[in-house]
């Protein structure tokens, strides 16, 4: 039984979590560690993190799509994808040696990282697309999706850039359907820790009421604020990530 003010820390860590996780994707940066430090088991704080991100992330993915900066129809193939290749990830993941995943992570993070400061032109208007979405948006979202199920980190980065250098996207538009699609494919996952029975709920629930409010708070910034805020965001939280898990590895 976790104590009330543990729960009440929980909740405005997911607050924060949601937030940056609505604008450039790393929630997890913040909410699994305050996971660890409430005593939760490794596994458990995986699968509780992935709950409460669910609650936070459809909150942004409905702002984002009442605003109209989500097409669902244009990524109905990619949602499904996405979905199996999660879901697949998440079953495989005990067959999968992820070690070397600790080595180019951290690099693809950096590399991700280095494009937004350096390359020029990046804003919130779309721009021409290099491959044609309705073919390869599918191909994106099941390779990235199995990646989430099996590591998981830099997944919203990774999202992000191929919507912005291969599809064109607008940097507000590209964080929008990063969110849906990464709603998809931590649902995937869930479901697998749910079955598995390792969910946390009490703080599942305490940091999801968080997530709420970070998850709307955030899409409505990233909005307002467009590529002025979601592109240092984007910067800041892949070469955190590459950090932690270099430090971790």
């Amino acid at each position: 039984m976790l104590d009330p003010l543990v729960l009440l820390a929980l909740a405005g860590v997911g607050l924060l979590a949601g937030f940056v996780d609505a604008v450039a994707g790393g929630g997890g940066m913040i909410s699994v560690p305050a996971l660890l430090s409430a005593g939760l088991p490794p596994v458990a704080a995986l699968a509780t993190n992935k709950m409460q991100s669910v609650i936070g992330t459809a909150m942004a993915v409905l702002t984002y799509w009442r605003r109209g900066y989500i097409d669902l129809r244009k990524l109905t193939l990619a949602i499904v994808l996405t979905f199996v290749g999660a879901a697949g990830g998440a079953f495989a993941v005990k067959q999968v040696d992820t070690a070397l995943l600790n080595v180019i992570v951290p690099v693809a993070l950096v590399a991700i990282a280095g494009y937004f400061v350096f390359a020029p032109n990046l804003s919130d208007a779309d721009r021409t697309a290099r491959l044609a979405f309705p073919l390869f948006g599918p191909v994106m979202g099941l390779l990235i999706g199995f990646y989430d199920g099996v590591f998981g980190p830099g997944t919203g980065s990774f999202f992000t850039v191929c919507f912005v250098t291969l599809f064109g996207f607008g940097l507000t538009r590209a964080a929008g359907h990063t969110k849906a699609l990464n709603l998809v494919s931590n649902f995937a996952a869930l479901l697998v820790f749910i079955f598995a029975g390792d969910v946390v709920w009490l703080a599942a629930i305490a940091m999801a009421v968080g997530q709420v409010a970070g998850g709307y708070i955030g899409a409505r910034a990233g909005i307002r604020f467009g590529a002025r805020l979601i592109r240092p965001l984007v910067i800041v939280v892949s070469v955190a990530m590459a950090l932690r898990l270099l430090i971790s590895g």
